[in-house]
């Protein structure tokens, strides 16, 4: 990491890997749904974390259809598509709603980027309205004594070292109360050189890296972006020539050479 002169990391699912604020999330929004549909919600919920459904990290929903879409994620043009019990569509049918890039308004249309979308798109499909008062109480527990996120072991003092060699960065989609807040509880308050919060990826990743690249006056063979999505952090980068590092625990192959697979960040030091 350190022969980079630019090192930008994403938040969650990156710095930290813990899971119980967005079970806190999901809990919150079954009680939203309709009491003969709350069993059904919590059976899909349990089965994303488990990898066992159809809608999964990496991919998309669309919520006016109600459709699970894979997508490329250097074209983010929709390869297949399931309906949400995981039945393929016909290629006619993925020709005749996606035949353009898609386009991420997190409203209708959701990139799942990490773990607090699986309870959002679990919830939109179950019938539920408003999830954002259910995304504040969340905010409102992860500050209280009920909740605590454990550091990943090294991972401050690898940084320390790190930000003496180099620049860091950090572009998340947490706005900036949830950031303040995470580093407070991970003891990174300090560590980075610049912290870009409510990035809006991956709609405007391409723009934020580019960005970084000039401020920094630095060429995109000498950065490298870090992540657990796919779509959000790695393709962007790759296609502007950058290096990437994929952070999956599945460890799965990617054929690109300036393309780094890890279980967890701290592999990499």
């Amino acid at each position: 990491m350190e022969n980079y002169k630019l090192v930008i990391f994403d938040l969650d699912g990156t710095l930290y890997e813990g899971t119980d604020h967005f079970d806190f999330y999901a809990n919150h929004l079954k009680n939203k749904v309709a009491k003969a549909d709350q069993m059904e919600f919590q059976l899909d919920y349990e089965a994303m974390k488990a990898g066992n459904h159809i809608v999964s990290i990496g991919k998309a929903y669309d919520v006016v259809n109600d459709t699970v879409l894979t997508i490329d994620p250097m074209t983010l043009k929709v390869v297949i598509a399931h309906t949400w019990d995981g039945e393929a569509l016909d290629q006619s049918t993925i020709e005749e709603h996606y035949s353009e890039p898609l386009s991420f308004n997190f409203s209708d249309m959701i990139a799942i980027g990490d773990g607090w979308w699986y309870p959002f798109v679990c919830a939109k499909h179950h019938g539920v309205e408003d999830c954002y008062s259910s995304y504040n109480a969340t905010k409102e527990y992860m500050v209280s004594d009920k909740f605590t996120l454990v550091p990943l072991a090294g991972l401050k003092e690898n940084l320390l070292q790190l930000k003496e060699k180099t620049n860091t960065i950090v572009m998340t989609n947490s706005d900036q109360e949830d950031v303040s807040r995470l580093f407070a509880e991970l003891g990174l308050e300090g560590i980075f050189d610049h912290i870009i919060p409510s990035a809006n990826k991956p709609g405007s990743t391409t723009e934020q890296l580019t960005r970084l690249l000039k401020q920094y006056n630095v060429e995109p063979s000498e950065a490298v972006s870090i992540g657990d999505n796919f779509i959000n952090e790695v393709a962007p980068a790759v296609l502007l020539g950058m290096d990437a590092v994929y952070i999956h625990p599945q460890l799965p192959k990617v054929d690109l050479k300036n393309v780094r697979v890890v279980s967890s960040v701290v592999d990499l030091f």
